[in-house]
């Protein structure tokens, strides 16, 4: 797909659109011809190397767009009616409010979001983040809203060289003010905006193995994470992916003042007291009792409801934890295995490059875990069993309390636990329940994008569509893809390995540009939805032009399915069917055969008037009207009773002609451009035979191809090229930050003041005030030591004196 990006505004127009007054009057046009995605300003040439990972479309879920514009540092918001006029289109407010920061920002924006009840807006860079304040202490300043913008950590996640990475950060799903942060260091930190942004609620250090046994470097290099939904346990769960494609869980992680549903509480805990305290293991019970007691401190107001029977709906969550535990990492999650056989080498092998980003998604009774990896390929697995919650006991946290010994913010280090022996398939889980094993994967596909092979590799986002949560959206640099899950493990009914459809991919939008691929990339994606089932997706370009899709619904979507057996069965039924019965099957068959009697041989003979002519006119008549005249009496009657019917039908056939004869003239009105368009096919085809048989004649075609020994090793190489190097130098890097920042904490603290004209530093005036200090103790030592003695002496020779 190419695209032509033509100017419609001048510079002028479009400060003039920044700085409109609210008093002006709203014109709602098309989403694609809104001013801010028309304008002629493009994205500078030092914004082109921006991330592939960079989104700065945001929608709060109702009717307000949020574009990021690079160039002035502001941001757009956008008043949309979804399916206005008609189903397949999007209406715009024009002109848009304009949204800024109440300071400069130091930092490039890559990403924007939006929390749950769309009244903060995060700025995300690589180099540091922030949080825009939509609602409350704003004020106007020249047609624009200057908004209060709050900096995120500014002591940990400090711009320059020496800073520590931002990986990642998304809104809490059950709280509208806490913060996940997966930084470079490998460390999660969860803030509360709310209360305190300069530092974190909550702190997890990550240790994915046993220190001493770690074999490579991805191992601690962390990429992704992402929080857990509405399922189970799985709502207070992270789950965390590593460069080398391991995932593991942290459980449980509750943000503090977050509110959960009290149906979803009292089904974890009476989970926990029917499989757990019940259990013959005692490690299940332990596992369990540790469980109650954190929902039952966690949540007070939980055990009131359920020994008073309230009638509370939601329930808010303590500022709570363990004394004497820290939470376990749980994993790397194991595959599921057919027999002996690993899942992996079954359906579909291993993927190749490092992993770029992760996305957990709830379908009903599932949690699918979607990996994305740098060589172009979606790995999609799924949860084959429920996840428990994991303490290790004897590892206490660090807490921050108050005054009044209520605590303010914790820190963990978590270390992972390996699992056993992996689960195989069909094998029944209730033997792994609460015993704090990590929950095995069920590997349900690896999808190929067919991307070109490039050194640097691709980075890849992943994106949910907001109306059917089995369609997943892929965007990368060229373009966005559509994954449709057609299988679920415990959402399906057939559970048989045969009826195990594989996911369907559908290119949604190619960016690509000439017959070379040369990708345009995007700067925003977002997917909107809205109450009557419609759903769309919306796509900026780096020239400023919107792009807006009408995505098909999940029956649409579905292939025909065809039962091959019954096939034959059903056209033998349809030979069997009767014509419908319009008329009678005697009418049809026509009046009945007139049995003429045997003419005596002299009837010739016989006269007209005589008496027996008479009887035989008469018996001829008689035959006549028998079988003719009440034949067409019955004729006209039945076509009289059924005209009506007759006509209906003849009215549906003639409706259905003429909707044939419309599709046709619609097909000769499309041949003439088929016909193009297969020449230009024709042309494309013969131009790629002459560029392959050129390719052919090259040198480098007859060079004999490697033996599968040297493809390994081969493999080998590139894996420590792509993936063990950059996993090296981002942890130097991290180290390195936290030597220097040390060295620069420990310098500032030590540092020593030089007196001019002489050589006395701070050091030696403290140890001269030292010394003072202690003669002036030694002296009065000596002073209190002599009227001691004056004392003893006095006490003698009053005794002397008496005696």
């Amino acid at each position: 797909m190419r695209f032509n990006f033509d100017t419609h505004e001048t510079n002028s127009e479009q400060r003039r659109s920044l700085t409109l007054t609210p008093k002006e009057e709203v014109e709602w046009v098309p989403l694609r011809d809104h001013p801010v995605f028309t304008s002629s300003s493009a994205v500078a040439d030092g914004d082109s190397t921006f991330p592939a990972s960079r989104n700065l479309l945001a929608w709060d879920g109702t009717s307000r767009l949020y574009f990021w514009d690079p160039q002035n540092n502001l941001i757009h918001r956008i008043s949309i009616r979804l399916g206005e006029p008609d189903a397949t289109s999007v209406l715009a407010a024009s002109p848009s409010k304009v949204l800024q920061a109440d300071g400069k920002l130091s930092f490039v924006v890559n990403r924007i979001s939006i929390n749950g009840d769309g009244s903060a807006l995060l700025l995300f860079g690589s180099e540091s983040l922030c949080v825009m304040y939509l609602y409350g202490r704003t004020y106007t300043k020249e047609g624009s809203l200057i908004c209060r913008t709050v900096t995120i950590g500014p002591k940990i996640y400090s711009g320059g060289s020496n800073a520590i990475c931002v990986l990642n950060v998304l809104w809490h799903p059950y709280s509208d003010s806490h913060l996940g942060i997966l930084s470079s260091d490998s460390v999660f930190r969860l803030f509360n905006v709310s209360s305190d942004a300069s530092q974190p609620e909550q702190e997890y250090y990550l240790q994915p193995v046993v220190p001493g046994r770690s074999r490579t470097a991805t191992s601690i290099c962390s990429v992704d994470f992402s929080f857990g939904s509405d399922h189970l346990w799985d709502r207070f769960s992270v789950f965390i992916l590593f460069s080398d494609g391991s995932i593991f869980i942290l459980c449980p992680v509750v943000p503090f003042g977050s509110a959960f549903k009290y149906e979803s509480i009292l089904e974890l805990y009476n989970d926990a007291h029917t499989f757990g305290l019940k259990s013959a293991n005692p490690t299940a019970v332990s596992n369990s009792n540790l469980a109650i007691s954190w929902l039952e401190a966690t949540f007070p107001e939980f055990q009131h409801e359920v020994t008073e029977g309230g009638d509370m709906y939601k329930l808010r969550a303590h500022a709570y934890a363990l004394f004497d535990a820290s939470l376990v990492l749980q994993g790397p999650l194991q595959k599921v295995c057919h027999g002996g056989t690993n899942d992996s080498e079954l359906r579909g092998g291993k993927c190749e490059g490092r992993a770029v980003s992760f996305l957990y998604n709830i379908v009903r009774k599932d949690s699918i875990l979607v990996t994305a990896w740098s060589a172009g390929q979606i790995q999609v697995d799924a949860l084959a069993d429920e996840i428990q919650p994991v303490w290790s006991v004897g590892s206490p946290p660090r807490l921050r309390v108050d005054s009044h010994d209520h605590i303010l913010g914790l820190a963990m280090i978590c270390e992972s636990i390996t699992g056993d022996l992996p689960v195989k398939l069909g094998q029944p889980l209730d033997h792994t329940v609460w015993l704090g094993h990590p929950p095995p994967l069920l590997r349900l596909a690896i999808i190929d994008l067919a991307l070109p092979r490039t050194d640097s590799g691709y980075s890849i986002l992943l994106f949910v569509d907001a109306l059917m949560p089995e369609r997943i959206f892929a965007l990368h640099d060229g373009g966005i893809d559509s994954i449709v899950l057609h299988f679920l493990p415990f959402t399906s009914q057939n559970h048989g390995k045969d009826m195990m459809r594989t996911p369907s991919v559908h290119p949604v939008l190619s960016t690509c540009q000439g017959e070379i691929f040369n990708p345009f990339p995007l700067c925003g994606f977002v997917s909107l939805s809205d109450s009557f089932g419609y759903s769309w997706v919306v796509a900026v370009t780096l020239s400023r032009e919107c792009i807006m899709l009408e995505m098909k619904t999940w029956n649409q979507l579905l292939p025909i399915c065809v039962d091959m057996e019954r096939k034959e069965t059903h056209a033998e039924e349809l030979e069997e069917i009767d014509p419908p019965n319009i008329i009678s099957k005697e009418l049809l068959s026509g009046p009945k055969v007139v049995l003429v009697p045997q003419a005596s041989p002299n009837l010739r003979s016989v006269a007209a008037d005589s008496i027996e002519g008479r009887s035989m006119l008469h018996q001829y008549y008689k035959l006549f009207h028998e079988n003719y005249v009440e034949y067409a009496h019955k004729v006209y009657f039945e076509l009289k009773h059924h005209a009506p019917h007759l006509k209906e039908i003849i009215d549906e056939q003639h409706t259905r002609l003429g909707d044939a004869q419309k599709k046709l003239l619609k097909v000769e009105e499309k041949q003439s451009g088929l016909e193009e368009r297969m020449d230009r096919a024709i042309l494309l085809h013969n131009s790629l035979e002459e560029r392959l048989q050129c390719l052919r004649n090259l040198p480098g075609a007859l060079k004999i191809p490697l033996s599968r020994a040297e493809r390994e090793f081969k493999s080998e190489l590139d894996h420590l090229r792509e993936v063990e190097l950059d996993a090296l130098h981002s942890s130097i890097g991290a180290i390195t930050a936290r030597v220097r920042k040390h060295v620069q904490t420990s310098t500032g603290n030590n540092q020593q003041r030089k007196i001019p004209g002489r050589k006395i530093y701070a050091e030696d005036a403290q140890m001269s005030l030292l010394k003072s200090s202690l003669e002036k103790l030694s002296l009065v030592n000596c002073e209190n030591s002599k009227k001691v003695k004056l004392v003893e002496s006095a006490l003698k020779t009053q005794e002397s004196s008496r005696n």
